[in-house]
C-alpha cells in the first residue's frame, strides 16, 4: 500500500476515535447569555470583581461615548454591572478616569491588592486625539480603582505611538504582565508578550513563542490563577473566527495550545475568556447570536478542580539493616533475615520488594562463625504495611496520538467510602464517567489526567471528595 494511503487511513481512524468519543459525551459546559447585555450595542471583555463584572461596552450612554474614531472603530468604556442574585443584574454603571472621555477605554485587569488597576486607552489625548485621520494605538495604563473613579493614571513603560499594547492581564501573584500587542518582531498580526516585575519594574516584554503565538492574531490573554493562560486566536484549525484556547507552562516552556469545546467556542467570534477560581463558572465574549458582541456565562456539568494532589506509587520495598553490627567488627558473623512473607536473606544489608500490603514480621538471626552460637530475634520488626489512601489512576506513561487506551481505578485506596461515582479530566477538554475508561488524544503533548472520586452522601449529608492527578505523554 502505498504510503500516503496508509496515513490518510490512519488520519481517519484517528478522526472518527475523536468523533466517536465526541458524540458519546455529555456537553462539558452550559452557556447563557447575560441578562445585561445590550440589545443594539456590543458588551465585551468580563473581569470578576467583588460582587460583579466589570465589562466593556459601546452602549449609546451619551452623545460622547456612542460616536466613532475616523476608522469607524467604535468608542468603548468600562461599566460595573453588580450581581442581584446568580441570574439577574444591577444597572450597568460607568466606570471613569481623566483619560476616557472621547477615547477607546478597556479591556482592565485587577492586580492581586484588588485596588491597581492595569487598561487599555488610546494613547494619544486631548488636540492631538482630535485630529482627522490620526492613527491612534491602543496603550496600557495603571491607575487606583476608588469607587467608580480610576485615579493616579499613569502609563506603561512600553507603549508605543507606532504600535499597540493592549488587553493586559496580570498574574495572582502581580509578578508577570501579560498582554497582546502588533509590536515589530513578531509571529503575527497580533502576539501575546508578558513582562516579568524585577526590583517594582517591569523588565522588557517577552514574547510567548511560535508554540503560542501563530502567523494569524492572537489577542485577549488571561492568566487564571491554576497557571492556564487562556488567549484568543483566529488561527486555521479552530472553528471559525476568534476561538478560545489555553496553554501552561511545563518545565520551562509553553505547551501546545489546548482549543475549548464548542459549548465555549462556535463558529463566530470568541474572546475574552475568565474563570472562577475552581474553573466550574465563568464568563467570554461572543457575536454567535448577531452582530454584536455579547457576554455569555458558562457554567461546567462535571466536576472540575483547579488542582489535584499528585499521584503517589505505592512503595513495598524497604532496606534493613543491623546498626549494632560494627560493635562486632572484629569477630565474624552471619546476618540471616526472614521477611514473614516467606523470603530470606543474607548480609549486615538487606533489600527486600514485598508483593503488596499487609502485616510482616521481620526477624534477624546472628550466628557466631567461631562459636557457632546463634542469637535468636537479634532484631525484630513489626511492619504493617498500607497502601496509600488516595483515588489510583492505572494507565500508561506514554501513549500515541490515535491510539485508544484503557484507564481505570481499580487500585483507589480509601477506606471508609462508599463511592459515588468516578471522575475523569484528561487535560483537553473531554472528560468520561466510571471506574474503568478508555481514552483517545488526537494531539502531541503533556497532558494532566485528573481522576475526581466522590462518596455518597453520609448521614450528615456531607459528600466526601478526593481528587488525585498524573500526567501523560502523548507521541506521534
Amino acid at each position: 500500500m502505498p504510503r500516503f494511503l496508509k496515513y490518510i487511513l490512519v488520519f481517519i481512524v484517528i478522526s472518527i476515535r475523536a468523533i466517536s468519543e465526541i458524540c458519546c459525551q455529555a456537553p462539558i459546559f452550559e452557556v447563557k447569555p447575560m441578562s445585561f447585555n445590550s440589545s443594539v450595542f456590543s458588551d465585551i471583555a468580563p473581569v470578576l470583581f467583588k460582587d460583579g463584572i466589570i465589562f466593556c461596552s459601546d452602549r449609546r450612554t451619551s452623545s460622547i461615548t456612542g460616536i466613532t474614531t475616523f476608522n469607524d472603530e467604535r468608542l468603548y468604556n468600562i461599566y460595573f454591572v453588580a450581581s442581584k442574585d446568580t441570574s439577574k443584574r444591577e444597572k450597568p454603571q460607568p466606570i471613569t478616569s481623566n483619560s476616557s472621555a472621547v477615547l477607546y477605554y478597556g479591556p482592565l485587569s485587577l492586580a492581586p491588592d484588588g485596588k491597581t488597576v492595569y487598561f487599555t486607552s488610546s494613547i494619544l489625548t486631548g488636540k492631538a486625539a482630535k485630529k482627522k485621520n490620526v492613527t491612534n494605538p491602543r496603550g496600557i495604563f495603571k491607575g487606583e480603582l476608588s469607587g467608580t473613579i480610576i485615579k493616579n493614571v499613569r502609563p506603561f513603560e512600553y507603549n508605543n505611538p507606532k504600535y499597540s499594547v493592549a488587553q493586559p492581564s496580570i498574574s495572582k501573584d502581580g509578578k508577570y504582565l501579560f498582554f497582546a500587542s502588533d509590536m515589530r518582531g513578531g509571529i503575527g498580526g497580533s502576539d501575546i508578550y508578558y513582562c516579568e516585575l524585577i526590583n517594582n519594574k517591569w523588565g522588557k516584554p517577552v514574547n510567548l513563542g511560535n508554540k503560542v503565538n501563530s502567523s494569524s492574531r492572537e489577542n485577549y490573554p488571561y492568566m487564571h490563577s491554576s497557571g492556564r493562560l487562556y488567549f484568543s486566536s483566529d488561527r486555521p484549525g479552530g472553528m471559525g473566527g476568534m476561538d478560545i484556547y489555553y496553554t501552561f507552562l511545563n518545565m520551562g516552556n509553553w505547551e501546545e495550545p489546548v482549543h475549548l469545546p464548542p459549548q465555549i467556542n462556535s463558529p463566530a467570534d470568541d474572546f475574552a475568556f475568565v474563570a472562577e477560581e475552581s474553573l466550574q463558572t465563568g464568563y467570554f465574549t461572543s457575536n454567535r447570536d448577531r452582530k454584536n458582541d455579547d457576554i455569555f456565562r458558562f457554567s461546567s456539568t462535571i466536576i472540575r478542580k483547579v488542582k489535584c494532589d499528585t499521584l503517589q506509587i505505592n512503595n513495598y520495598c524497604y532496606e534493613f539493616y543491623d546498626e549494632n553490627a560494627i560493635k562486632f567488627d572484629t569477630i565474624p558473623f552471619r546476618y540471616q533475615w526472614d521477611f514473614g512473607d516467606g523470603s530470606q536473606a543474607e548480609g549486615v544489608k538487606a533489600d527486600h520488594c514485598f508483593k503488596g500490603p499487609g502485616n510482616y514480621s521481620i526477624r534477624l538471626d546472628v550466628v557466631n562463625l567461631i562459636t557457632k552460637e546463634v542469637k535468636k530475634n537479634e532484631k525484630t520488626i513489626d511492619l504493617d504495611l498500607k497502601d496509600i489512601e488516595q483515588p489510583y489512576i492505572s494507565s500508561p506513561e506514554v501513549c500515541n496520538i490515535g491510539k485508544q487506551i484503557k484507564l481505570n481505578a481499580d487500585s483507589t485506596n480509601l477506606p471508609g467510602w462508599n463511592i459515588k461515582q468516578y471522575y475523569w479530566n484528561f487535560g483537553d477538554e473531554s472528560v468520561a464517567i466510571g471506574k474503568a475508561v478508555d481514552k483517545t488524544y488526537i494531539k502531541q503533548g503533556n497532558f494532566n489526567i485528573q481522576l475526581i472520586v466522590t462518596a455518597v452522601p453520609d448521614a450528615t449529608g456531607v459528600i466526601k471528595e478526593a481528587c488525585i492527578s498524573k500526567n501523560i505523554n502523548v507521541i506521534r
